[in-house]
């Protein structure tokens, strides 16, 4: 574990440095032309004047080799400058700070009710292996893993803002306008959890020290709690890095479909308009936030691991 992350630590700023450079091509290996792109987000013309386009791309830098631009944009984003939108020509580095903080807030509720609900309910579930409880959370954890967003969250809106209009549809801002996209985004993370806890729970319980613990009349609830859910706690929280990660950068669904301005709104609006600074911008951000979760995550499972913080000591 502490080889793990003494690696991943030492490999970070190399990853990132490589996930740039793909980020920062993207547009040239996707075929767009820049200067159109910054053109049609200015004017409406299919065919931009060439003298107009060769005095943007002189104003932008483009008319230099990709080298020097791609130097100079890492230059600028390690100085936390991310340029101006070609769209918008305002700057990125608030409007992308403000949808981060947003998307941030979103991952991390629903990582909580993943927390609060899927591991509860993977550990009471294996408790008895094959028992209506155990059948019950197995079969809506598969529901929960199968179900994509763009479908729950219509449904959860007819049902809970249409139907019997307890929550607000749409908006940010208020906690009644969270409830309905923090579901929708919380069911993947809570079903692989209470999956996770459950497997790791039953393992534990078939451990050796267990079964004595059993035989000298160690109760199950207290077995149950005090090796399997710990156990389970702590599988959990080696993947929370990975769930976070994988929720802020896959909110796009929820946060278009509840009008909600956090990073994946931010995102689909650059995909949109065609504004590549602020699209490598988020994608970078959303790189740079995955690998510091993952790291984050490692961290927190040394702090609850003590075999993990025993390996790292040695």
């Amino acid at each position: 574990m502490g080889g793990t992350l003494a690696r991943r630590l030492a490999t970070l700023p190399a990853v990132l440095l490589g996930a740039s450079l793909l980020i920062f091509l993207l547009p040239r290996l996707a075929g767009v032309d820049t200067v159109r792109a910054v053109l049609r987000g200015r004017v409406a013309e299919a065919e931009p004047d060439p003298a107009v386009a060769a005095r943007v791309a002189a104003e932008l830098g483009l008319d230099r080799s990709w080298t020097v631009q791609y130097l100079r944009w890492l230059g600028h984003a390690l100085t936390g400058d991310l340029g101006f939108s070609y769209a918008t020509r305002t700057a990125i580095a608030p409007q992308l700070a403000a949808a981060l903080g947003v998307s941030a807030v979103l991952a991390a509720l629903a990582l909580l009710v993943a927390a609060v609900v899927g591991i509860p309910l993977g550990v009471r579930a294996a408790r008895r292996p094959g028992g209506g409880l155990d059948r019950v959370v197995t079969g809506c954890s598969v529901l929960g893993v199968a179900v994509p967003e763009f479908v729950l969250a219509p449904v959860l809106v007819l049902l809970l803002a249409v139907a019997v209009p307890l929550l607000p549809a749409t908006g940010w801002g208020t906690p009644a306008q969270a409830v309905l996209p923090v579901l929708t985004l919380a069911a993947f993370p809570v079903a692989l959890a209470a999956q996770l806890a459950r497997a790791e729970t039953i393992d534990a319980l078939s451990r050796p020290h267990v079964t004595v613990a059993l035989a000298k009349g160690i109760g199950g609830s207290q077995l149950l709690w005090r090796h399997g859910a710990r156990l389970a706690l702590t599988g959990v929280t080696a993947l929370s890095g990975m769930f976070f990660a994988g929720l802020l950068g896959g909110a796009v669904v929820v946060e278009v479909a509840f009008g909600i301005p956090g990073l994946g709104r931010l995102l689909y609006d650059a995909v949109i308009a065609q504004d590549l600074t602020m699209l490598q911008a988020g994608l970078l951000a959303v790189v740079a936030v995955a690998l510091l979760a993952g790291v984050a995550a490692e961290l927190l499972q040394l702090a609850l691991d003590p075999v993990a913080r025993a390996e790292v000591e040695v």
